[in-house]
């Protein structure tokens, strides 16, 4: 799933509107105007376009850019960390874990918390097969958040906050 794609999903879920995005991204580390916000929640469909096909304006969302609008959700929903003075740095994770990692911290959100947001998609999520991919990269019990996977957690997260 393209990084641009998930911004477009969880932007919808939390209603986030374009002055919210251009301040989180700047939360993150990012500056960018709401042109910018707007050329990258552009709906492309790849197989529609090829890599040369692509529109002009179209921003593509790389994954570094994508862990700094994280930060700065975190930062935007539940303020700067004490004695913080910047943006946090850079992981390098992979994109679906931080996504359901970081959108946990930025809403308060429980285990059962989310394990209803699972459920609401429709999947059964088990506890243990969640703190498996909420595990930090590198332990041994972690496991890689594949897309279906961060799919469905946006699917249940429009469906909880949409409803």
């Amino acid at each position: 799933m393209l990084n641009n794609d998930i911004m477009i999903r969880l932007r919808y879920a939390l209603d986030i509107k374009d002055t919210d995005m251009v301040e989180i991204f700047k939360l993150g580390g990012v500056n960018v105007t709401k042109d910018d916000v707007r050329m990258m929640l552009q709906r492309i469909d790849e197989d529609e376009y090829g890599d040369e096909d692509v529109p002009e304006d179209y921003i593509r969302i790389n994954n570094a850019m994508m862990e700094q609008f994280l930060n700065g959700m975190v930062t935007f929903k539940r303020g700067k960390r004490p004695g913080e003075t910047g943006a946090p740095p850079l992981t390098g994770e992979t994109v679906n874990n931080q996504l359901l990692k970081k959108v946990k911290i930025a809403l308060s959100l429980t285990s059962e918390d989310m394990l209803e947001i699972f459920d609401l998609a429709g999947v059964r999520v088990s506890k243990g097969e969640l703190g498996a991919i909420l595990r930090k990269e590198g332990h041994k019990n972690y496991r890689e958040c594949g897309d279906k996977f961060a799919r469905n957690f946006l699917k249940g997260l429009a469906l909880k906050f949409r409803g």
